[in-house]
């Protein structure tokens, strides 16, 4: 069973990205983009995280890989990523977009994506554990999950072709429990 940092004690950063281009980011649902900073132990392993997410049963866990490293964003389902090894720099929002958020997120974050948010991994900073770090790239992993019953996630890169998607994320519902805490959690306070 994965060991939380208590509610009381979690940081988190909240981020309301603007629209950018064809990117709406949070513009439509005015929902933040969240990281919650060093929920699980570094060490926790993926299976433990997926474990936990199943018992929680807001969201279904379906891969463990790195992010793209090409912007794009999900119209259809709202998604959460943890962090299960190494370190990255992130980019939500767009890169050329004024209002973007480039965090370092590591082993144990995890990260609330509203649909409509622009996403992309910058930089593969390598493993935290054990004598990584800084550049040597290969080391970021995380377990990627969506919403119970939500549809197979689209992909949208910000094209022409996509407007007649982005009309779907306004009538998306939010998460109605938090993903990691269930009945308590920041997901509830991220009211409009």
């Amino acid at each position: 069973m994965a060991k939380l940092t208590p509610l009381s004690s979690l940081r988190v950063s909240r981020h309301l990205i603007p629209a950018w281009d064809m990117i709406p980011n949070t513009s439509i649902q005015n929902r933040p983009l969240l990281i919650y900073h060093g929920v699980f132990p570094a060490a926790t392993p993926p299976s433990a995280v997926e474990a936990h997410l199943a018992r929680v049963g807001v969201v279904e866990a379906q891969w463990r890989s790195t992010m793209y490293d090409t912007t794009h964003f999900h119209s259809n389902t709202h998604e959460v990523l943890c962090v299960t090894r190494g370190r990255a720099r992130l980019c939500f929002g767009g890169e050329d977009n004024p209002g973007r958020v480039e965090p370092v997120v590591e082993g144990g974050d995890v990260v609330i994506v509203p649909a409509g948010v622009g996403h992309r991994l910058l930089d593969d900073m390598g493993s935290s554990q054990g004598g990584g770090g800084g550049g040597g790239g290969g080391g970021f992993q995380m377990v990627g999950s969506y919403p119970v019953g939500a549809p197979a996630w689209d992909m949208c890169y910000g094209r022409e072709g996509e407007k007649t998607r982005l009309e779907g994320i306004g009538k998306l519902g939010w998460l109605e429990r938090d993903p990691i805490y269930g009945d308590e959690g920041p997901v509830l306070s991220a009211e409009t």
